[in-house]
């Protein structure tokens, strides 16, 4: 038994013959006075973009200048231990570039395992990815918490 759509009652009805009163032809005026419209309301949705974007940076670079005056503070605060952060970031740089080296060697001596095998892989970011993750953010911490010396060498004139 086939399934036949016509046999069943119309839900709706569209009416799609073109009546002259209803979508008559407009004028040149019409046309341009639409245009005109529809191109002030794209103008103000771009200034009201842009003063959102306007703040948006305000806010962001008000966030920036606290965090940069903060660090500023806790290191007038603490020029010991921001000269020792700074010493202890030189040295862990030095040890994640000999860890870098490793590492690279490790990629280069097992190529085709790598690109071969997903366990390797899998094995070669357990292994060296979590330690090279925190070892970058300590040295970062380190780094933003340091006396650089160009603003020690300031500081001591």
């Amino acid at each position: 038994m086939s399934f036949n759509p016509q046999s069943l009652p119309p839900m709706f009805h569209i009416d799609v013959t073109a009546d002259s009163a209803a979508g008559g032809p407009q004028s040149e005026g019409d046309k341009q006075d639409m245009m005109v419209s529809l191109l002030r309301q794209i103008v103000a949705g771009q200034d009201k973009q842009r003063e959102l974007l306007e703040e948006l940076v305000h806010h962001a670079s008000a966030q920036h200048k606290q965090r940069v005056s903060e660090l500023g503070q806790w290191k007038r605060a603490n020029p010991k231990l921001a000269r020792r952060c700074r010493m202890a970031a030189e040295t862990l740089a030095k040890v994640q570039n000999e860890f870098l080296e490793h590492l690279t060697d490790e990629v280069v001596d097992n190529e085709q395992n790598l690109l071969d095998g997903e366990f390797m892989l899998n094995e070669f970011v357990d292994r060296f990815g979590p330690r090279l993750a925190h070892l970058n953010g300590v040295i970062q911490v380190l780094a933003q918490l340091s006396v650089h010396p160009e603003s020690q060498e300031a500081a001591n004139r």
